[in-house]
């Protein structure tokens, strides 16, 4: 059983390049399935989430593999349209090859998607979306069949911007007949970074980083090449760990523009930070407590920025209030940080922390991706050793933590026990 240790109290001062985005290179993973040719996905992160994302690939008969930081695939040799269990078990987010693969081969048949524990994340959208370009779907035994002879295109209006919704839907769309039109589309990064992947295999597609969305299917998937985006979220658990444990660090490959938000609530707590081209430099020092945080869809503050940050305000003078607007369980972290000595009182969707309290090195286990980053951040300000263990989570959207902490002049180590 891997277990990160670290031993806090002490400032930081080092720099680190950020690793290329989890949550930009799984649909682009996906998205691979609409070419028989190849695609190369330069700066894939090493993340147990990606391996998951092959593994499925080659389940389906395509070919994936790794060269170092790339990863290759050819959907040339795709032969099944059935996503075992098991595989749809191992991360939330493997529900986004529903639209490529039901564009290729006409009726796919999946579970509900597995991962992190964070309340409901219900696929209604993401099968709404494919209704409307004319699939049938069937549910039975907690199985999902869609079925579409011919998508078609058309218009799609998500009630909630969901993220992984507008991407299946532009993937689908891709395969259709005709313009199909997103409605109330989200406009995160990530979308914009597959709409770039998607006209880069010859797919028109405009209107991405908006809530109107036009796709142009039936394009030419040739052979493409590209390089994954900086991780935005990585980015802010490095800034929230200098906030954490005092200090300067310099943040490289790094795309400012996406980390508005988190930049101004850092910005809030005291933290002078810098910019400069594609890095970012922190100093933190003495630091006060910021407004109200409200996770919101981009570009509002980001869900999954929420725990690591919280983490951070462990250390700032006064009362932080973070309210979660995305997911109804995301504070599985705050009872393991009180572990430490942290005064967190949550209710329903609102934790409320009372801000710099003593902490100490405690032992305490991740129970989600973001929440086991958080705890590796309140570990940096406390007293003595802490121990994280359940580094699955972790493994999932960090390639090395440890390292990374190391870079920033911190003391962290995995080990194995």
């Amino acid at each position: 059983m891997g277990i990160l240790r670290i031993r806090g109290g002490n400032r930081l001062k080092g720099e680190t390049w950020i690793q290329g985005s989890k949550n930009g290179a799984l649909p682009i993973l996906a998205a691979s399935l609409l070419a028989e040719g190849e695609s190369e996905i330069v700066g894939c992160p090493r993340l147990s989430d990606i391996d998951a994302a092959m593994q499925i690939l080659r389940e389906l008969g395509c070919r994936a593999k790794r060269q170092e930081d790339r990863v290759l695939v050819s959907g040339a040799g795709l032969s099944r349209s059935e996503i075992p269990s098991g595989l749809m078990q191992k991360m939330r987010s493997s529900v986004i090859f529903l639209g490529p693969l039901l564009a290729r081969t006409g009726e796919v048949t999946l579970s509900l998607p597995g991962g992190c524990e964070l309340g409901p994340r219900p696929v209604d959208l993401h099968l709404g979306a494919m209704r409307a370009l004319g699939a049938e779907v069937e549910e039975r035994g907690g199985c999902i069949t869609v079925r579409a002879s011919r998508l078609k295109g058309g218009k799609v209006y998500l009630r909630f911007p969901s993220v992984g919704a507008t991407e299946n839907t532009m993937l689908a769309a891709a395969g259709a007949m005709g313009k199909t039109t997103i409605i109330n589309a989200a406009r995160e990064p990530e979308i914009v970074e597959l709409a770039e992947f998607l006209k880069a295999m010859g797919f028109p597609v405009s209107g991405a980083g908006t809530a109107l969305i036009t796709v142009e299917g039936r394009g030419r998937a040739g052979n493409t090449v590209h390089r994954v985006w900086p991780d935005r979220i990585a980015a802010a658990t490095c800034l929230s760990a200098a906030a954490s444990a005092g200090g300067e660090v310099r943040l490289l490959r790094v795309c400012p523009e996406h980390l508005g938000s988190v930049l101004s609530v850092l910005s809030q707590m005291g933290a002078r930070i810098g910019v400069e081209g594609d890095s970012i430099r922190i100093r933190a020092e003495r630091l006060k407590a910021p407004g109200p945080v409200l996770t919101e869809p981009y570009p509002g503050f980001p869900t999954d920025a929420q725990p690591p940050m919280m983490a951070a305000c462990l250390r700032a003078e006064g009362i932080s209030v973070f309210v979660e607007n995305i997911f109804e369980s995301r504070f599985h972290h705050a009872s393991e940080l009180c572990r430490m000595g942290a005064d967190i009182r949550t209710e329903g969707r609102t934790a409320v922390i009372i801000g710099h309290r003593p902490l100490y090195g405690a032992e305490m286990t991740a129970h989600d991706l973001r929440g086991g980053a958080a705890l590796a951040v309140a570990a940096l300000a406390a007293e003595g050793e802490s121990r994280i263990a359940g580094l699955d989570y972790v493994d999932r959207g960090y390639e090395d933590l440890a390292r990374t902490l190391r870079d920033l002049g911190a003391e962290a180590e995995r080990v194995e026990e």
